[in-house]
């Protein structure tokens, strides 16, 4: 027989494979001679340019050629009529394929392909519908399988809820790239169809992410994603997605990212250990696996790596090579985030919009465990003694020469350890501890991000600390200042073991130890309780400001200013207001409350009013107050 022209499309070429496949299988149910079709197969298969999928389906699975045929019997059903009616013969039965007919027909039959370890029921290729016998049940092909077979190669439709295809991208930080290489070259030491397992671990979830994309591309394998969560629990759903994903590496040509973050429950680690192919696991701490496979760290960058992402990334928007110096030691940003700060520039040179972003990025992470404060107070507003108001100053220029001390100058390649700023702030409340933090984050034009304690603090055992960690990764990343309200609550000092509560409540502790040491920016503590703190705190505090109780003068200063220029006061009297024993917070809340009477009643803020919200205030603190505080004042 002639052989056909070459077809140029694979599509076609290898639909009339199939056909010639079809037409073979026909011709043994009939029980004719099958040389002649052979040969129409073999022309089907010269004339493609590359191998048919049904060839590399049986290759990359391991099927024989028994299993082979026995598969394009049970495909043959579903899209050839003629083929199902041959199945069905003369007994009346429905259009199916069978394992007994598979035996009796085709060559170089054996029992054992239909057992579970066999291919055909290993990678799930084809399913043994209900009969008295194994050899009398229908065999139905996977959908998948069929498709593939067509010609159509597309994710198996039940993985896609679970999959999220991940791009190779171009632009990486410099030490990323390096370590995308050594795995490279790694992997190239492995038996072409060895499993391979590679940790990929550290504080860049994003850059985990490319680096997997990027060793992937170079091995010539797409990647898949799968959060850990999506892994089943039970270990039977658990072994049929093992299956249905490493059938799927072996038809893609794909490789899979497991994105574990903080916490590898058993589940996922069993998976990691089991999955086939190349396999990433993406996690915060490498975990020991019995599997073995590389570890390699990836990081934020850092230094003069960031700073060079930066200006590849962002050059022709930002012409300002000290503001770009300047954002990149402010913002420690993975290479996808300043990627996506490059995209939202509205304009080249707009610096102020690159610092806006940037800092959009850190506070969008941390929706539900902080609330950005928008600083509105200066210097000018603070109202403190001179001591006091030096060590502010003296915290301010720490933030703002950080990268000149800990980069340029070396400290930061001594130790990893130390190069955060935690300050504490201790005084009763209503004495400016808020307002100066306020005013630290108006000065650095920094975040200032208060955590809500309600949040982050949880009964469930190791929530709390993954809580704590995305707060600091997010803070850390996007240089903002951390305002811990009420600080005793959450680093409160560590008590006596005495139950698994005391154990865990340690547990917590100590990580905030380990956290507040790592962290690169200004954390902020706030507390009127100051011996509650636990003594390891203290000691890893760079500056403790004690904000005292304000004296007459300063309760003058904070009278004379504690009214807008556009509130109309009469007749106040700043001195008299100063014998009020009352902080800068609570005078505040007299003033406020007394310009509401003063609306009520059309008038001016005067004497009256002011005494009438003192009263209130000092019910509040259940203190009357004495005749000397308000003498005079109506």
């Amino acid at each position: 027989m002639n052989a056909p022209d070459r077809i140029v499309d694979w599509t076609d070429a290898n639909q009339a494979l199939l056909v010639a496949e079809f037409a073979r299988l026909k011709t043994l149910l009939a029980g004719e001679p099958a040389a002649e079709v052979q040969q129409r197969v073999d022309a089907c298969r010269a004339a493609l340019a590359s191998p048919a999928a049904i060839d590399v389906l049986a290759g990359r699975l391991g099927l024989t050629a028994f299993e082979r045929d026995t598969l394009l019997l049970a495909a043959g059903v579903e899209m050839d009529s003629a083929l199902g009616a041959a199945c069905a013969g003369g007994a009346g039965r429905g259009a199916a394929a069978t394992f007994g007919i598979a035996l009796a027909v085709l060559p170089d039959a054996h029992w054992s392909a239909l057992t579970p370890m066999r291919p055909l029921r290993r990678w799930r290729l084809v399913e043994v519908g209900d009969g008295a016998t194994l050899v009398g049940a229908r065999l139905r092909i996977d959908e998948r399988v069929l498709h593939y077979i067509a010609g159509v190669n597309g994710l198996d439709a039940r993985l896609r809820p679970l999959l999220r295809p991940v791009p190779a991208v171009e632009l990486l930080a410099d030490a990323q790239r390096d370590t995308a290489q050594a795995i490279v070259d790694a992997l190239a030491h492995r038996p072409a169809a060895a499993n391979a397992l590679v940790q990929l671990w550290g504080d860049d979830a994003y850059g985990q992410r490319d680096v997997a994309a990027c060793v992937a591309a170079r091995a010539g394998l797409d990647l898949y994603a799968i959060d850990a969560a999506d892994i089943p629990a039970a270990a039977a759903e658990a072994d049929a997605l093992l299956t249905l994903w490493e059938r799927e590496a072996a038809l893609l040509d794909a490789a899979l990212l497991v994105e574990i973050g903080d916490t590898a429950s058993h589940a996922v680690r069993r998976f990691a250990e089991r999955c086939g192919g190349l396999v990433f696991a993406a996690l915060r701490e490498p975990i020991a696996l019995a599997r073995g496979g590389e570890r390699r760290r990836v990081d934020l960058p850092g230094g003069a790596d960031a700073l060079r992402l930066w200006q590849r990334t962002l050059a022709g928007r930002v012409g300002d090579t000290a503001a770009l110096a300047d954002a990149a030691a402010a913002f420690r940003l993975s290479a996808h985030d300043v990627r996506a700060v490059a995209e939202r520039l509205p304009a080249a040179d707009d610096t102020a919009a690159l610092r806006a972003q940037c800092r959009e990025l850190a506070c969008h992470r941390l929706e539900g465990l902080a609330r950005r404060i928008a600083p509105s107070a200066g210097w000018s507003d603070l109202v403190l003694p001179e001591a006091q108001l030096h060590t502010l100053h003296e915290i301010a220029s720490h933030v703002r020469h950080r990268t000149t001390v800990h980069q340029r100058w070396g400290f930061a390649a001594q130790s990893a350890r130390g190069l955060g700023l935690a300050v504490l702030f201790a005084g009763d409340s209503g004495t400016g501890k808020t307002m100066a933090a306020e005013v630290l984050a108006r000065e650095l034009d920094l975040d200032l991000l208060r955590v809500d304690l309600a949040s982050v603090v949880s009964k469930y055992i190791g929530e709390t600390e993954k809580n704590l960690a995305r707060i600091f990764d997010a803070a850390d990343g996007g240089g903002a200042i951390l305002l811990f309200d009420e600080a005793d609550a959450l680093f409160g000092k560590r008590s006596e073991v005495k139950d698994s509560h005391d154990r865990y409540a340690n547990i917590e502790v100590s990580y905030l130890l380990q956290r507040m040491e790592a962290y690169r920016g200004l954390a902020i503590l706030t507390t009127n309780q100051k011996a509650a703190l636990d003594s390891a705190f203290q000691r890893r505090l760079r500056f403790v400001v004690q904000f005292p109780f304000p004296d007459a003068n300063q309760r003058e200063h904070i009278w004379r200013r504690v009214f807008p220029a556009a509130a109309p006061t009469a007749g106040l009297d700043p001195a008299r207001l100063a014998q009020l024993q009352m902080s800068g917070g609570q005078i505040r809340n007299i003033a406020v409350n007394a310009a509401f009477h003063a609306a009520e009643a059309g008038e001016p803020v005067g004497m009256t009013q002011l005494l009438r919200a003192a009263h209130a205030e000092a019910a509040k603190r259940e203190r009357p107050l004495a005749d000397a505080e308000t003498r005079g004042w109506a």
